[in-house]
């Protein structure tokens, strides 16, 4: 069985909702995961050793992830090279079209692969991970669902 950690950071509730998706998709998924749902100030850096995967959402702020989530990477540090091999995903939720989604999704990644992770993208919608304008739409919504099945699903290839 493996464990996925789901961590976000949500002023307005939008990138919540969207976690709460990723949850869904990871439960849907075929090979039992368990499945840890926290906000980026909770979450220890210690505690995703404990993970298989490790999908992270965040808001847009000016084209990057929030303070609390970059926060929860710097603090990560401690444990470089540490999470080699674990599988990553992101998500995040923007006020606009155009506000940086794409970057603070890329920039979420490139921590990931700082850290040896492996990221999987996909060749259908949201290809880096899945966005929401505002309040999550349903396109969102299955996105993130989607995003979790197919981080539980290659988990559960590599360590099930």
């Amino acid at each position: 069985m493996t464990t996925i950690g789901v961590v976000y950071h949500s002023k307005t509730g939008n990138t919540k909702k969207m976690a709460e998706k990723v949850v869904e998709g990871i439960e849907e998924a075929e090979g039992e995961a368990t499945t840890v749902l926290k906000t980026a100030e909770e979450t220890d850096e210690d505690e995703l050793l404990n993970w298989d995967g490790i999908i992270v959402g965040s808001p847009t702020y000016y084209g990057l992830p929030s303070a609390s989530v970059k926060d929860l990477f710097d603090r990560s540090v401690t444990h470089h090279g540490e999470l080699e091999g674990k599988v990553g995903g992101a998500f995040t939720s923007a006020a606009n079209r155009g506000g940086g989604n794409e970057t603070t999704i890329l920039a979420l990644l490139e921590m990931m692969l700082i850290h040896g992770m492996i990221v999987q993208g996909t060749s259908k919608k949201d290809h880096y991970g899945p966005v929401a304008l505002g309040k999550p739409d349903e396109r969102a919504l299955k996105g993130s669902r989607e995003l979790g099945k197919r981080v539980a699903t290659l988990c559960a290839k590599l360590f099930g």
